[in-house]
């Protein structure tokens, strides 16, 4: 048994929800995009959301024109003004992606994904500053400088890989960086401007970075960067299989930043990981299991040690980096498909929302916290096996001698998901996988993503509860303690409900 400490030992970070990824930005101009959205704030309450191609051709903002014999340009702001007001009344913000390149402003014509993000740098830098200029002055005035000063600004994406930027070149990366830096300085000096963003495999691009800003005073006010635990894609029709490193990997990616920083000028600056999941690929079908729910579970409960944010990629599998999503469950990397089905990930995030501010113990499979009215949480996760060798442990054990301020008996509520329960993937499994499923099959599906629940009683002993969990194979699974206080009148008796007298 291991006994829960009753005294806290700090506070449980909130970094999980600090971020969620969007994909492109320019979908939260649809209505289901934003129908997903509102149901992710109702349940777990993310503060920021980050996507690509703010930007990008898609979004209309950089409209260059002829008039009079001269070349001028001019910024439109409709499309930006409609997503981050969209964003607003779901009750979360920006983190803004400057990128990618106009391609009217564009010194090539290399773009990524099915749709056409132009990852080339600015045939005119003087351009590409005045776009940046133009677009946070509007932000500024539309939705006023306290609320924008809130708003990190990241300037590009993954310029480490040539997908994202041509050639991977490394000095025009920078040369980008300090002009969009002094760019959004020129606006106002208190906005918020970090990087370099950049993917797992390249930790030293963020040393010369610092190196190459203390050197030239470039303004870096937070350092970002990407983990994955994905090996190379094993391609199949529509989708790929990977390998996967175990979820501690993440845990040590998310702590880089900081362990390269130490001893420099930069070392207090704020980490942001602004995209972490298990594969990078949006067709990669372990996103929509069980497993990965409780892959992601130990990442969870610990990543806020390591850094001041890691950004889930992405909320919704209304994605469209290698085109249109061709069936309800594709792999995509949404904690909800884009019928707005709960995937067990999603679960996990909204247990996270439940538990409390007072963090108790924390181990290998569980997390004990509290909240500040007595209740008492317990996330627990059964232990993977991401080698694929084996299917995990079909059973787990854990029991704890939790801590609970009160007499008598506990009120205990569980909720559960696992290979069968809040799994619509596997009811989508056993209907055939249909591509597309009509309405009443929907229904079924969302019915089978609602968690299992069980509720039952526990005695207190000394101020403590014995819980004895058992976990199934990938299960996550949420208990919540709480102080029971019984309104049973006396004479109440179930025995006596069919009438039936007794002595």
């Amino acid at each position: 048994m291991i006994r829960v400490p009753a005294e806290a030992t700090g506070r449980l970070s909130d970094a999980w929800r600090y971020c969620v990824g969007t994909g492109r930005t320019e979908l939260a101009l649809r209505r289901d995009h934003q129908d997903s959205l509102a149901l992710l704030q109702r349940e777990i309450g993310f503060r920021y959301i980050r996507g690509h191609g703010l930007l990008s051709d898609g979004m209309g903002v950089y409209r260059p024109y002829d008039h009079q014999g001269a070349r001028r340009v001019h910024h439109c702001f409709t499309y930006v003004d409609q997503v981050v007001d969209a964003y607003l009344a779901h009750g979360i913000r920006p983190f803004l992606e400057l990128g990618f390149m106009p391609s009217e402003l564009a010194s090539g014509d290399r773009t990524v994904f099915w749709w056409r993000g132009n990852v080339t740098p600015p045939r005119s830098h003087r351009e590409w500053a005045g776009l940046v200029r133009a677009t946070l002055a509007h932000l500024v005035d539309r939705y006023g400088l306290d609320e924008v000063r809130t708003w990190p600004i990241e300037v590009w994406n993954e310029p480490n890989l040539p997908d994202f930027w041509q050639d991977a070149d490394e000095k025009a990366y920078h040369r980008l960086y300090e002009v969009t830096a002094h760019a959004v300085k020129e606006v106002d000096a208190s906005l918020r401007v970090g990087g370099p963003a950049i993917s797992p495999g390249a930790d030293d691009w963020l040393l010369r970075f610092v190196e190459f800003a203390e050197a030239h005073d470039v303004p870096v006010d937070f350092v970002s960067r990407h983990a994955y635990t994905s090996g190379p894609a094993q391609h199949v029709p529509f989708g790929v299989h990977q390998t996967l490193a175990p979820a501690d990997r993440l845990l040590d990616q998310f702590a880089t930043p900081r362990r390269q920083l130490h001893g420099t000028r930069y070392a207090g600056l704020p980490v942001h990981i602004t995209e972490f999941n298990s594969s990078y690929r949006p067709d990669n079908p372990v996103h929509d299991t069980a497993f990965h729910a409780a892959y992601l579970a130990p990442v969870l409960a610990a990543g806020g040690d390591l850094a001041d944010s890691f950004s889930y990629w992405t909320f919704s599998d209304m994605f469209e980096e290698t085109g249109v999503p061709t069936a309800l469950f594709h792999g995509g990397f949404g904690l909800l498909t884009h019928r707005q089905v709960r995937k067990p990930a999603y679960h996990l995030y909204a247990f996270m929302a439940r538990t409390g501010p007072e963090l108790l113990a924390r181990g290998d499979d569980h997390l004990v916290t509290r909240h500040l009215d007595g209740r008492v949480t317990v996330l627990a996760w059964a232990p993977v096996d991401p080698s694929g060798e084996t299917p995990g442990p079909d059973r787990h054990e854990l029991r704890l001698s939790v801590p609970l301020a009160a007499r008598g008996e506990a009120f205990v509520r569980r909720s559960t998901v696992d290979e069968e329960h809040g799994n619509a993937y596997t009811a989508w499994r056993h209907m055939g996988s249909p591509r597309s499923p009509e309405p009443g099959r929907l229904d079924i599906l969302h019915e089978a993503a609602e968690p299992a629940r069980s509720h039952h009683r526990l005695p207190l002993a000394d101020g403590r509860a014995d819980l004895r969990l058992t976990l199934a194979r990938h299960e996550v699974t949420l208990v919540e303690l709480v102080p029971l206080t019984d309104e049973t009148p006396p004479w109440w008796d179930e025995r006596r409900l069919l009438g039936r007298e007794v002595p």
